[in-house]
């Protein structure tokens, strides 16, 4: 007779065995199921769990704008008194500056009220340039020549206090090329009574900026006499723009932490709101700024394609043939290479779409609808 002991064992090994046949059945079940699920409840469930933030009812712009000018600033009194702090450090920035180099300040929060106050207060003795590099875009060479200007008008000013008589002398640097204007600069030298002239770029590693070109532009204008820089930066890797020569033969920069932790209202102003979708009011906001940037003649080019796509919204959009035929007749061009030119600035800053018409033409559109279109064109005259 077989032990009950024996009996039981055999009774839970007979149970454990049932369960695993029970789990194994369910599992390939299940599978089986998943199989036999429709395509589009796949393509649901695919769509669900692969959720993108553009499929979300976001609301507009300028609203979320207004709300968060809504929110009531916290810790107002501590950022005063840590901006004031800085002004100790002023005379020491001045130092630094007479003895050749440049300043360059970083740490959270907008120091673009710190450094104009830095200006206002202690370079008395320089002529100020400010450059809002948070812009979208910069004309460069019209920063360089405004420079070039302020020279030759001391210049100027030095002979007609020598011969007594008012120079007749004229330089027109728009027309010169970037090289020629920071060689003029090259060859300035300081007296007694000139004053010199303080590049102050809020972001020098904003994105207008950012290209390789523009950094060394701006690293060899530095090396000028009579010419300092005082620049912001606020990107983690705004280091990474610069090699070692630019650091420290070319800008000489003198780092300063000086975080300020105040609000970027002024800088964030052409950045999208990441919860917000594009209202029209900020895309025509955005257009003006660039527009005012670019020449006259762009600007008229582009009036031209704005005329003709409100008076023919029904169309696919403006042939390039007939752009340039209406800009030859009011000579805002000369050649179609210069159409180009500015239709390549346009595509640049997103303010035109290109596309082809059916009989293979490629034809321009701008992204705005009708009303904002005009009162662009209104804004911009």
């Amino acid at each position: 007779m077989a032990p009950r002991g024996g009996h039981a064992a055999a009774a839970a090994s007979s149970g454990s065995e049932d369960e695993e046949v029970e789990e194994v059945g369910f599992s390939r079940s299940y599978f089986l199921a998943k199989e036999k699920e429709p395509s589009s409840a796949k393509k649901r469930a695919r769509a669900a769990a692969a959720g993108k933030l553009a499929d979300l009812n976001l609301v507009d712009e300028q609203v979320l704008r207004e709300s968060l000018a809504e929110i009531p600033p916290k810790h107002e009194k501590e950022i005063d008194a840590l901006t004031r702090s800085y002004k100790d450090q002023y005379r020491n920035w001045l130092f630094e500056l007479r003895c050749g180099f440049g300043l360059l300040m970083y740490g959270f929060g907008s120091k673009k009220l710190l450094l104009e106050d830095f200006a206002s207060t202690t370079l008395t003795d320089f002529t100020v340039i400010v450059v809002n590099g948070y812009l979208p875009s910069i004309n460069l060479k019209q920063v360089i020549a405004a420079i070039a200007e302020i020279f030759w008008e001391q210049t100027k000013l030095k002979q007609k206090k020598q011969s007594g008589k008012k120079s007749q002398l004229f330089q027109n640097f728009a027309s010169q090329s970037i090289d020629d204007i920071i060689s003029f600069l090259n060859n300035q030298t300081s007296e007694d009574g000139d004053d010199g002239v303080c590049l102050l770029i809020h972001n020098i590693d904003g994105p207008a900026l950012r290209d390789a070109e523009s950094q060394q532009c701006l690293a060899q204008v530095s090396c000028c006499p009579r010419i300092c820089v005082v620049a912001s930066v606020d990107h983690v890797n705004a280091p990474l723009l610069w090699d070692k020569k630019m650091v420290h033969t070319q800008f000489k920069w003198s780092w300063y932490h000086v975080p300020t932790f105040a609000p970027y209202n002024v800088e964030c102003v052409f950045y999208p709101l990441i919860l917000a979708s594009g209202g029209h009011a900020q895309t025509t906001k955005t257009a003006l700024v660039v527009l005012q940037s670019l020449t006259p003649n762009a600007q008229s080019v582009f009036r031209v394609l704005a005329e003709y796509q409100l008076a023919n919204e029904k169309e696919e959009g403006m042939p390039v043939s007939s752009l340039y035929t209406k800009c030859r007749e009011r000579f805002l061009v000369s050649s179609q290479v210069t159409l180009n030119s500015h239709l390549t600035e346009f595509k640049d800053h997103d303010l035109i779409k290109i596309k082809k018409h059916c009989d293979g033409q490629d034809c321009l559109r701008i992204p705005l609808v009708p009303d904002a279109l005009q009162k662009l064109l209104q804004e911009l005259a």
